[in-house]
């Protein structure tokens, strides 16, 4: 269900512009979507992450200069400051507290060495950046549509196999059951 909550704004925003061609529009209902989700989200559980934040803020802002100018390059650039503003916490969080982001988001289902957090932190880091610098590639060489379109299953396609590796990173280094 938080999936699903999660990827709800973007969904809307992929249905009206599919159903318009019409981006400006489909950020226009984007910006209250995402606000409609965040106020969900306090409604039932209490709580925002600071992502969430992070992400709504962009949303207003980039969102708003996209609504306001009549100038899709602002929410087109949106994915890529997100995903390099999160790329920036992940490592400053390698020099900057007592634990990598990675672990204080994971470790109280997980058990792993040190330099193992590390590692997977820097992997975060890296993917974050990677798919900064993807998403302007996509903007500036493919079609408005096919932004759209790897703005919705593309970055989730990569995310999904980025998860699904880190999975198999993980499972080498999970201490064995003595059971």
């Amino acid at each position: 269900m938080k999936l699903l909550l999660d990827f709800l704004p973007i969904l809307i925003f992929f249905a009206v512009y599919k159903g318009t061609d019409d981006i400006i529009l489909a950020t226009a209902i984007l910006i209250p979507a995402t606000a409609l989700q965040m106020a969900w989200t306090w409604w039932r559980t209490h709580t925002i992450e600071k992502m969430q934040l992070i992400t709504l803020g962009l949303v207003v802002i980039l969102g708003g200069a996209t609504v306001l100018l009549q100038d899709k390059t602002f929410i087109q650039w949106k994915p890529s400051v997100v995903n390099w503003l999160f790329g920036l916490a992940f490592l400053g969080s390698q020099f900057i507290g007592k634990k990598p982001i990675v672990q204080r988001l994971m470790e109280s289902n997980l058990t792993l060495a040190d330099p193992i957090w590390r590692n997977l932190n820097i992997a975060w880091t890296v993917f974050f950046m990677f798919m900064g610098c993807l998403n302007l590639a996509v903007v500036y060489t493919l079609s408005e549509e096919a932004w759209v379109n790897f703005k919705l299953f593309g970055m989730l396609g990569l995310t999904l196999v980025f998860i699904v590796l880190q999975g198999i990173y993980l499972a080498r280094h999970l201490p064995e059951d003595k059971s």
